[in-house]
């Protein structure tokens, strides 16, 4: 017994990497589930329509930010605050009248609107909730002395709250698009990994690297078979979105094809580096996990991206996963073009960029 448990140390002292993998994940987890996993995001990043610069106003805006909730970035036109709010840019519009201090001081009740990006009814849920006391606390120190006369009632001002593309908070609307990227991220990088250490444990690896076919070649000869696999994948959720859960297609399908192929290379690529690294199909495995770990927690698809730390959110922003899932939501459900989703299309392509290179100088290690 003393010589089995002597050898399995030996053993463990040699793997390197699994024995990083029995430390890091927990540490990993703990880190992520203690620190970066908020289900309650504060200071959303909201604009402010209107043309009326009275102190009122600027009251109503204070208040707003008072709540915690929202973090008020400027006033904006309409037009500027629909882009934003379709890009994802911010995730609330307040909206007020540009006669708002005018009917407030002559007893009138005017309309305050606050427009939603609803498309993650997690995020958005709280901050509306916040703001139901809105109409009555806002304006409570401006309106007192003769200007309390003037109050039609305790709620001097209307307000009304507008959830954009997903009214009704369906979670299937936010989960369903964003799952699309989150298959192919498990599924992709761990086929692709075990594509090169499948070759080295059955002994053909040899053969392969005793051809003239360059890393290039090697690498586009393992990634394109899959590539038509992910696309096969993305197939059956999109029929299953639309049958099932009635997910709406409101963009360019041929926008979003183009977006999946350029997340699908670049997921594989990922697999095949780490096909470079790995020397079995178990280590394949576990670097498999370790990524897809950080991918669906920090990525926005099941808990509020906004909601958490800042050095949580850098790290997000660098995965692909993250700006995938944006795309996809952007374009089902808020019928977004090009130019809102060319900055998350050019984050992927920029991570594809440094994975190859990666892949190819670990691929010539390989070889020498």
């Amino acid at each position: 017994m003393l010589a089995v448990l002597r050898k399995e140390f030996v053993q463990l002292r040699r793997d390197r990497l699994t024995f990083a993998m029995m430390i890091g994940v927990p540490i990993l987890q703990l880190v992520l589930f203690g620190y970066a996993i908020n289900a309650d995001p504060r200071h959303l990043p909201t604009v402010v329509v209107s043309s009326d610069r009275g102190p009122l106003v600027r009251s109503l805006v204070r208040s707003v930010e008072t709540t915690g909730y929202f973090r008020v970035l400027g006033a904006v036109s309409d037009g500027e605050a629909e882009r934003l709010l379709r890009a994802g840019q911010v995730q609330f519009v307040l909206v007020v009248p540009s006669d708002f201090s005018t009917r407030l001081l002559r007893g009138e009740r005017p309309a305050v609107a606050v427009y939603a990006d609803a498309t993650d009814p997690a995020a958005a849920g709280p901050a509306l909730s916040a703001l139901q006391a809105l109409p009555r606390v806002a304006l409570a120190h401006d309106l007192h002395g003769p200007l309390a006369t003037l109050r039609p009632g305790p709620e001097p001002f209307e307000l009304r709250v507008h959830r954009r593309y997903n009214p009704e908070g369906l979670t299937a609307y936010n989960v369903v698009p964003g799952l699309v990227g989150v298959i192919l991220t498990m599924t992709l990088v761990m086929m692709t990994a075990m594509a090169m250490t499948r070759e080295r444990d059955r002994g053909t690896l040899e053969n392969l690297l005793a051809t003239p076919v360059r890393p290039v070649e090697m690498m586009l000869g393992k990634i394109l078979p899959y590539v038509l696999i992910g696309y096969l994948q993305v197939l059956i959720v999109f029929s299953a979105a639309r049958l099932l859960f009635d997910v709406p297609m409101l963009g360019s399908f041929a926008l979003l094809s183009a977006m999946v192929l350029l997340f699908i290379v670049a997921t594989l690529a990922v697999g095949f580096a780490f096909s470079t690294v790995a020397r079995s199909q178990m280590q394949s495995m576990q670097l498999t996990l370790f990524y897809f770990l950080p991918n669906i927690l920090l990525s926005g698809f099941m808990f509020p991206f906004r909601g958490m730390p800042g050095w949580a959110q850098a790290l997000g922003e660098l995965l692909p996963l993250t700006h995938f899932v944006r795309i996809v939501r952007a374009v089902m459900l808020k019928g977004a073009g090009w130019a809102d989703v060319a900055a998350d299309a050019g984050a992927i392509a920029a991570f594809l960029l440094v994975v190859a290179v990666v892949a190819m100088a670990r691929y010539r290690q390989t070889l020498d």
